[in-house]
């Protein structure tokens, strides 16, 4: 049996907005409880319970972790919320896919000039090393950006050899 399995999680850093957000939203909180007795009397006790609600249930969707699992030729890119929600975003199958190269690589030059969609899987610090990862679904062409580990390039690179570019 020839399985080859791996898996790596990348948390994303977090963005400008996502710290706005809640920077924000724990403004109003806090505003609501020191001035909105003056002008919304009893009221206030409600307008603070909707904030606090509001807050705990947006919170968990700024804090965002993507985990890649390669299993067979199959790519599941999850993203976990908080570290305890998991959502499956993206499943391929390398039969798919075009070419796995580093973003940036002139192994993508010929991708360049066409109509691409775009997901990023990637933390967003400048210090990861990107893939491209070129997928085709029907007439529309993919790029997902991620971040893999080595194992999961050797495991990819030992199922699918000619679609991994490392330069």
């Amino acid at each position: 049996m020839n399985e080859s399995y791996a898996e790596t999680a990348v948390k994303r850093k977090p963005t400008m907005t996502s710290m706005l957000i809640k920077v924000l939203m724990v403004a109003a909180c806090v505003f609501m409880l020191l001035f909105g007795m003056n002008w919304f009397g009893m009221f206030t006790v409600a307008v603070v319970g909707l904030l606090v609600l509001a807050c705990v249930l947006i919170f968990p969707y700024l804090s965002v972790e993507y985990e890649y699992v390669f299993c067979d030729g199959q790519v599941d890119f999850d993203k976990i919320y908080s570290g305890n929600k998991r959502k499956t975003a993206t499943r391929i199958d390398f039969e798919n896919v075009e070419i796995m190269a580093p973003a940036g690589s002139h192994a993508l030059d010929s991708y360049t000039h066409a109509q691409v969609k775009t997901l990023d899987y990637t933390s967003g610090s400048s210090n990861g090393k990107i893939f491209a990862i070129m997928l085709r679904q029907g007439e529309q062409l993919t790029r997902i950006l991620c971040e893999p580990n080595e194992k999961m390039l050797a495991a990819i690179k030992q199922k699918a050899p000619r679609k991994l570019s490392e330069y």
